[in-house]
């Protein structure tokens, strides 16, 4: 892994991030909206979608699910197809939990999923082992762990949704396989979504911003909410911009800090058609919301720069990904691919460690 820049901030405890980049996915474009985790102590990324042919909606290029599983068994080694998903698939939640990847929905061409499974690496091998299906199908979606309960929320029904989802759905997988069962839960006290991110401390669930959908038009949402078993909901306080397809779940830092990665904050959301290629990417700033005290700070950017490669991949010039997994391995904090401008996906893998002051 090269190692590059350290990115301050001021949030008790971890002060900094020491940027740098694993190995490449290997793939020309690169994919957006992949299912990312850990096995085996191997690194895994999933599926997700792109424009094979490096194009664009606009220029009349068409999306394709995919269905590859990629290994990496260490920092210095190389990608490896190690499987297949179930189906093609895409922008479902990704959780690791008990040395399996869990992914939950998910969309492709044929429409959106209501699939549950979970996936491990064994001698070089996916294992897949199926859950019980969601209530409905739900992509766009996001979803957290705590503890053993796995929480879904939000999202679009459909490829054709012209509303976004206000669903809660919650899975305990503390019980036996043959009685699990998905509940639906009240949601949050706060306008439907789609491309939130959620977080979990403890026992609690957040989940921050996203996009309203109504009427296929997009309202940026910067509100943020906390769930409680047996409490509820509770409206905390505002995340300083919208962090739409933000990199998910958010990094739970330590017991009272929740950190987010850049987003989409929307600020070029009604430009963004008569920008095409000319986009200069997505917000690179780095939130951290501490819940002891109910305030967001920013506490510092991700890494950007030009790609050395400029002059065979000119539309890609940042590094900030949107629509991508957010895993803990080796004790950084991995971006794998994702969105870097509207419809431009990247290969890169992104590498976060904390670094303590």
């Amino acid at each position: 892994m090269t190692l590059s820049l350290v990115s301050t901030g001021c949030a008790p405890e971890v002060q900094s991030y020491e940027w740098g980049q694993l190995p490449s996915i290997p793939d020309a474009i690169g994919f957006a909206g992949s299912f990312a985790g850990v096995s085996n102590g191997t690194l895994l990324v999933a599926g997700g979608a792109n424009f094979p042919d490096g194009g664009a909606p606009w220029t009349g290029s068409a999306k394709k699910w995919h269905d590859q599983v990629f290994a990496l068994e260490s920092p210095d080694g190389e990608w490896r197809q190690a499987g297949t998903l179930p189906v093609p698939l895409g922008y479902g939640v990704s959780i690791t939990w008990r040395d399996a990847l869990l992914c939950f929905g998910g969309s492709n061409e044929s429409g959106h999923y209501a699939n549950a499974f979970m996936m491990r690496y064994k001698d070089g091998e996916i294992l897949t082992e199926a859950l019980p299906s969601m209530p409905g199908p739900i992509a766009n979606t996001c979803g957290a762990i705590a503890g053993d309960i796995v929480y879904v929320a939000g999202g679009t029904k459909a490829p054709d949704s012209k509303g976004s989802e206000k669903i809660f759905w919650s899975l305990d997988l503390s019980q036996n396989a043959a009685d699990r069962k998905w509940k639906a839960l009240p949601a949050w006290p706060g306008p439907s979504r789609m491309l939130s991110v959620a977080g979990t401390i403890g026992e609690a669930f957040y989940l921050f911003s996203g996009a309203s959908l109504q009427d296929g038009k997009r309202e940026y949402l910067k509100d943020a909410f906390r769930y409680l078993p047996e409490k509820g909901w509770t409206k905390i306080a505002d995340l300083p911009n919208p962090v739409v397809a933000a990199p998910a779940t958010a990094y739970a830092q330590d017991k009272s800090h929740l950190v987010v990665f850049g987003g989409d904050d929307g600020k070029l959301a009604p430009v963004a058609s008569e920008l095409k290629e000319k986009h200069p990417g997505f917000s690179t700033d780095i939130l951290t919301y501490d819940t002891s005290s109910d305030k967001w700070e920013v506490t510092g950017k991700i890494f950007t720069q030009k790609k050395e490669n400029a002059a065979s991949h000119p539309n890609e010039s940042v590094w900030a990904p949107v629509t991508t997994p957010l895993t803990v391995w080796n004790g950084g904090i991995v971006l794998p691919g994702g969105e870097v401008r509207p419809a431009t996906r990247t290969p890169r893998v992104l590498m976060a460690t904390p670094v303590n002051r």
